[in-house]
């Protein structure tokens, strides 16, 4: 017994070879289909590696710039501790030449000049390397960024917040505090 279809092709060559091209069309089609969801995983694969490499290079970048900055930091700052060992041989120079001028003796002369000139060549070399001193003044208004109280105390003719006095200079390096200035602080009331 032949198949039913088999006759109608038999009947009709033309049903035949449109089986046939509706065959060959459903195997093209499903090759494509294998292929075009292959091309999607290639696509989404690279468009992940994609995203990875531009990440990769965005964090490298980063680290370039933290690294430059921290490069730029350190030989602007780095000397912070050494300046910070050295402020008490200032404080110390300056006491020096201020005991010597209230004796007011002539055979300490030259040891005097030499105390001098030792100050003025440590601020020399405060100076080139960006240390600066914060010398407020009585009068001036305390100012905490730059200022530590060292004492308050009601003195008349002074406002509240005003140094009475100044007992040790502060320094800044660059645009950071070193060291405050140690000042008194009038505490007067608003009368």
């Amino acid at each position: 017994m032949a198949d039913p279809k088999e006759e109608m092709f038999l009947d009709d060559p033309d049903a035949l070879e449109a089986e046939l091209d509706a065959a060959l069309e459903d195997e093209e089609q499903e090759e494509f289909s294998a292929e075009e969801l292959e091309l999607d995983a290639l696509r989404a694969e690279r468009d992940e590696l994609k995203d990875r490499l531009l990440r990769t290079l965005a964090e490298s970048e980063n680290v370039r710039k933290r690294a430059d900055r921290d490069r730029r930091e350190a030989e602007h700052y780095g000397s912070t501790r050494l300046a910070r060992d050295l402020l008490p041989v200032y404080d110390n120079l300056q006491r020096a030449l201020e005991a010597a001028n209230k004796e007011e003796n002539e055979v300490a002369a030259a040891v005097i000049e030499g105390v001098e000139l030792t100050l003025r060549e440590l601020l020399n070399v405060f100076s080139k390397h960006g240390v600066t001193p914060v010398v407020p003044e009585t009068g001036d208004v305390f100012n905490p960024n730059e200022h530590e109280a060292m004492f308050e105390a009601p003195v008349p003719g002074t406002k509240a917040g005003e140094i009475i006095q100044v007992m040790a200079v502060g320094f800044l390096l660059h645009d950071r505090l070193l060291r405050p200035a140690q000042v008194g602080v009038s505490s007067t009331p608003a009368s």
